[in-house]
């Protein structure tokens, strides 16, 4: 019989390591504090290198038994993850609420897209196949088998606290690997919450180990893995610069990488779009989580003919949005996570405006809600000298650019060095399969803006990092391949 946790008992301080709740070795704390009010939540522990190489014993020693315990024991004990994840949907939600922003109805939807991916792959758990390769030799046969790389060391964003570290441990439990894992230091409560569950679910002490750091201490107790031998998989979702440091310093060890990095992803609407979908779709794809997604459009190109009329229906639904605390059940944007985000977002408006772009609504900050909120803003007459072209905004805020056939708008959309996501809106079946082809990126939504799902790859090119998560994809970026050569049959 499992507890039940209400959101008082989900909250974690210590860190988790050897299936044991433990507080850092230097007994050192840091605030988690609700970005809506500036108010600490709780203080949790601030590890540095000893407690990182803690967590990795803890997995080492635990991974000879995980890795040999069977795959439909191992799928077992993730859907009963799975279904504690949905019992303590409520709680959890209040939980991403209350330390990373996002209004209520987005922290329940999170929680259901995590947990999708924890049910998907306690299916993919089962279906770990290798291959007989045909004969080649007389007397020899030849197979390929499939196994856990082994450690896996996990860091995650704040922006999808719950999301981001399900979908990595889901797939490295059901390959068989253990895990050592750093959320990020805005929002540890939820990843902290996330574990308490798995444990309860049956996961083996030392399988899964999560610590927690100040900024100042990240790079130290990450240090430890990425110079750890016994730590082969590096899987990360953040910022570009940082995914460029770790595969830098992993390179010493040769450790396997999945990266998903920044983006700066286009918007394109094309004269023939059905432009009532198009801004229903960038709506969807823009201010989820007030548009502090790696996913998020930052750059909206719409073709002349339509652009006025494109911009008013924008501008008229933009303005509608309420902004409000988590705690409102009708707010639609909440918080930034904290004032170094706010301070970007009213720059990079700031520079807009200076360089001729006009503000259609919003552009400004919300001092009467907080310090950290921002109006939902859309700004014309967008250029490519404005910084909001060329750096990730990461905020509630939508540019547009006009331009004038296909050529310019697929080429302003790939001049970038980032490739991770991409939206093009377009009713013309010809053109659908011209722009889909030319464009530069590891996720294309089509005539949608909600790309999202655990059945699909997800995943850039470019300097958005390589490797995918979920899908069947993703489960190989968790194994190695092993060729065995048996001889002498004949």
């Amino acid at each position: 019989m499992t507890k039940s946790y209400s959101l008082r008992d989900l909250i974690r301080a210590d860190n988790f390591i050897d299936g044991q709740w433990v507080p850092a070795a230097s007994g050192k704390r840091f605030p988690v504090t609700d970005p809506a009010t500036g108010k600490v939540i709780t203080e949790v522990a601030d590890s540095g290198p000893d407690d990182a190489r803690a967590a990795t014993d803890a997995a080492a020693r635990a991974f000879p038994g995980w890795r040999d315990t069977l795959p439909k024991d191992r799928a077992t004990v993730l859907r009963r993850w799975y279904a504690l994840i949905l019992e303590h949907t409520d709680s959890l939600a209040r939980l991403i609420s209350l330390e990373q922003g996002k209004p209520l109805a987005e922290g329940r939807g999170e929680v259901m897209y995590g947990a999708s991916y924890v049910a998907w792959f306690a299916d993919e758990a089962t279906r770990i196949y290798g291959d007989v390769i045909p004969q080649q030799q007389r007397g020899k046969r030849m197979t390929a088998i499939k196994e856990p790389v082994g450690i896996v060391a996990a860091i995650t964003p704040w922006n999808f606290p719950l999301a981001m570290i399900a979908r990595k441990i889901a797939p490295a439990l059901a390959a068989g690997c253990t895990v050592v894992g750093k959320p990020a230091e805005d929002t540890p409560l939820t990843a902290l919450a996330l574990v308490l569950l798995a444990h309860e679910a049956g996961v083996p002490a030392g399988v899964l180990n999560l610590i927690s750091a100040s900024r100042d201490n990240a790079v130290g107790s990450v240090k430890a893995w990425l110079d750890d031998g016994r730590v082969r998989k590096i899987t990360f979702t953040g910022s570009t610069p940082v995914g460029k440091y770790l595969a830098q310093e992993s390179a010493g060890t040769l450790k396997k990488l999945s990266l998903e990095l920044g983006g700066n992803a286009p918007f394109i609407v094309f004269e023939d779009a059905d432009l009532e979908a198009a801004v229903t779709g960038l709506m969807a794809a823009k201010f989820r989580n007030g548009g502090q997604t790696c996913v998020s459009p930052n750059r909206v190109y719409v073709q002349a003919p339509v652009y006025e009329k494109f911009a008013d229906l924008l501008a008229t639904r933009v303005a509608a949005l309420k902004v409000a605390p988590a705690t409102d059940p009708n707010a639609l944007i909440g918080p930034m996570i904290n004032a170094r985000a706010v301070e970007k977002i009213e720059s990079h408006v700031k520079d807009a405006i200076d360089h001729g772009a006009r503000v259609l609504t919003g552009g400004k900050r919300l001092p009467e809600l907080g310090k950290n909120y921002y109006a939902p803003t859309v700004l014309a007459d967008a250029t490519p000298n404005m910084r909001l072209s060329c750096e990730e905004t990461f905020g509630p805020v939508v540019p547009l650019f006009r331009f004038d056939d296909e050529a310019q708008a697929t080429h302003a959309a790939n001049d970038t060095p980032f490739g991770l996501a991409t939206y093009f809106y377009s009713q013309d079946l010809r053109r659908i399969e011209r722009i889909a082809r030319l464009l530069e990126a590891g996720l294309v939504g089509i005539n949608e803006g909600v790309l999202s799902s655990e059945a699909a790859p997800f995943g850039g090119v470019k300097e958005s990092g390589y490797g995918r998560e979920g899908s069947k994809y993703g489960l190989d970026d968790y194994l190695s391949i092993k060729y065995l050569c048996q001889g002498n049959l004949e």
